[in-house]
């Protein structure tokens, strides 16, 4: 399996990684999730403000993957699948899914995901440091 390396990138990891090069993990010790601001309460200085936005970015990213795995359920059982075969099956779901979205084809499964009233994260990059829910 061939990996590409992207100079500038990082995995956005939990705070069970160590902050290391190329991982990027919350600061320990700091308020972290989306739910700890809700109601007016705004993160306190630099760390918690950058939590607030590793946390919010997390959040998109999870709700991504459940949203296609929704779309494309041969996403929930790839570990019975040969890694070189996963990861092609992975670029499959995503291309197909770029194409119906970019070609504004009609999505009812998307579309019916997308238009849940659920609380999504946001991530607004405000002068506020991006804090806003």
């Amino acid at each position: 399996m061939t990996y590409i390396r992207y100079v500038g990138k990082y995995y956005l990891v939990d705070s069970g990684y160590p902050n290391r090069k190329e991982f990027l993990a919350p600061y320990n010790g700091q308020r972290y999730h989306v739910s700890e601001w809700r109601h007016g309460h705004q993160p306190m200085g630099l760390k918690e403000v950058f939590n607030h936005a590793h946390s919010s970015l997390r959040n998109v990213i999870e709700w991504s993957f459940g949203v296609l795995k929704l779309k494309w359920r041969i996403l929930l059982n790839l570990p019975s699948y040969p890694v070189n075969k996963q990861s092609k099956i992975i670029v499959a779901c995503m291309a197909l899914h770029n194409f119906i979205r970019e070609a504004d084809l009609e999505d009812p499964d998307f579309e019916s995901i997308v238009q849940d009233d659920s609380p999504r994260p946001t991530y607004d990059n405000t002068d506020d440091g991006g804090t806003r829910d």
